[in-house]
């Protein structure tokens, strides 16, 4: 799917923390410091993975979508292999009959398509690489000064509901107001995947969702702006490559039209499948 250009979605913007976030490094070994501090990158500056960020968007348009339906063929578990929308031996046995029967890559191809979930086929899985690709946020330069700020938390037991003497500790968070640089492509995507990506990028750009760990204290409430969403399709390559040229305008109404419109109709194949 990925041998030629069809199109590519360029997102870029801004991503500022609304409270304090923490994506945590894991307990520290310093001798000096937090107990529990943030992930950093070379030069000391906090930063947001960018498997985080796609972690939490592929996790909400999963539960927007098992919302109307439980079918395994629109959105399935990729964790769990009994779950998943192709498991390891349905995988072996079409590899078996590719072999077997001399499958191009394209009859292939189409075969393992036709038996992946809608979620897996623009976010990726075992089996099938992710049409979307999601930098690592990095600190806006000029904007960031070094400010780190120190929680301090204790551990419960939850049988007394008191705290456990000696499990004293703290932990560093990101502090709100600090802006991220946000840049995402998305490859010969579908206009119905684009208009499912919308359901998690809106989220974001309404400050729906959470980021990083503590959530329920209160932490890793983050927000989107977008100030480019440029669109170039395979006609226009060339101009693309060659000139200044950035693309067209995201045009996420029609996306998000075209996605509505598979929806609808693969409720009416499961209405039929059940009425049969």
């Amino acid at each position: 799917m990925f041998d030629k250009f069809q199109s590519r979605l360029n997102l870029k913007g801004k991503v500022e923390t609304q409270t304090a976030i923490r994506v945590g490094a894991g307990r520290s070994t310093a001798v000096v410091g937090s107990d529990l501090p943030v992930v950093r990158d070379a030069a000391g500056a906090p930063y947001i993975p960018g498997s985080s960020f796609k972690g939490v968007l592929r996790s909400y348009i999963e539960s927007i979508l098992r919302s109307f339906t439980k079918d395994i063929n629109v959105v399935c578990n990729p964790t769990n292999n009994d779950e998943q929308c192709i498991k390891r031996e349905k995988l072996k046995k079409l590899r078996d009959k590719r072999d077997d029967n001399k499958w191009n890559d394209d009859k292939y191809t189409a075969k393992l398509l036709s038996k992946t979930c809608w979620v897996c086929q623009l976010f990726g899985s075992l089996w099938y690489a992710s049409k979307l690709q999601i930098r690592d946020l990095y600190v806006e330069e000029d904007q960031w000064f070094g400010q780190y700020q120190h929680r301090d938390g204790v551990a419960i037991d939850r049988d007394t509901e008191t705290s456990v003497t000696g499990h004293l500790y703290d932990f560093e968070v990101v502090p709100a107001g600090t802006p991220f640089e946000f840049q995402a492509i998305v490859d010969n995507a579908k206009d119905w995947q684009l208009g499912m990506l919308y359901l998690g990028i809106s989220a974001f750009e309404k400050g729906d969702l959470t980021i990083g760990g503590a959530s329920s204290r209160g932490l890793g409430v983050i927000k989107l702006s977008l100030n480019a969403a440029d669109y170039i399709n395979r006609k226009k390559i060339m101009e693309y490559l060659t000139e200044d040229y950035t693309g067209e305008k995201a045009n996420w109404d029609a996306w998000v039209q075209a996605f509505k419109d598979k929806v609808k109709t693969q409720l009416e194949e499961i209405d039929a499948q059940t009425d049969g």
